[in-house]
């Protein structure tokens, strides 16, 4: 990794790319890239290429000037604040969503769509802490607890969440959820859990250690 890095934008997508790469080759299936812009990974790679067991894949894009890029003839356009398509009810195996929820303001209508479009499984990547991005809207931030209870309401279950731990970075969440947990038990032992292992003092959760309580710290050491 290089050493001066953009530790905003491009640290926590590195480190999401390498969480996918230890995952995609699992899943199988018709496998659908939801919101895909142009399927690329920002380190020379398309997204297409990680998940190696897909009998299909298949991008969606709905602003005009995202549609196209990727040459694929199976491209589908997608408003996910709309009512899902009839046609593509649970038309997937897998459902893969990269860092658009939080550009979506009705939220919970565009999520309940991930989730209906998928057979079985989702892998969901979310900021948990980032500065405002895009010049199209930029709305929510997302706990693990959030996604957890999310997913919940939607019948699936979470088989692995991970967030990265960089110092003075953004932080992403990297998830997985199925509808059919018990067909995947044997690939994942996991266990939820919001406690960065990397972090100190009172509060070691996820973001201690991008936005480190430095003066509460040393008030602490200055007590005792």
């Amino acid at each position: 990794m290089k050493l001066f890095v953009d530790r905003i934008h491009r640290l926590p997508r590195i480190w999401s790319n390498r969480e996918l790469e230890k995952f995609a080759h699992v899943f199988g299936g018709d496998i659908v890239n939801v919101s895909g812009w142009q399927d690329i990974d920002k380190e020379g790679r398309h997204y297409k290429d990680y998940f190696i067991n897909a009998k299909s894949y298949t991008i969606t894009n709905f602003k005009s000037e995202a549609r196209g890029f990727q040459g694929y003839d199976n491209e589908i356009f997608l408003d996910l604040e709309l009512d899902l398509p009839a046609n593509l009810h649970r038309r997937f195996d897998l459902v893969f969503n990269h860092t658009t929820l939080e550009h979506i303001y009705s939220v919970h209508k565009a999520f309940s769509n991930l989730c209906d479009l998928s057979r079985d499984t989702v892998i969901l990547i979310l900021p948990f802490l980032q500065q405002y991005h895009s010049t199209y809207g930029d709305y929510w931030r997302f706990t693990p607890l959030a996604i957890k209870k999310m997913f919940e309401d939607k019948g699936f279950t979470l088989l692995y969440q991970s967030f990265n731990s960089h110092k003075r970075s953004s932080v992403y969440t990297f998830t997985i959820a199925s509808r059919t947990p018990e067909k995947w038990r044997d690939r994942f032992e996991w266990s939820f859990s919001c406690v960065d292992t990397k972090g100190g003092g009172s509060e070691p959760y996820i973001g201690c250690r991008a936005i480190p309580n430095w003066g509460n710290r040393l008030r602490r050491l200055f007590k005792r």
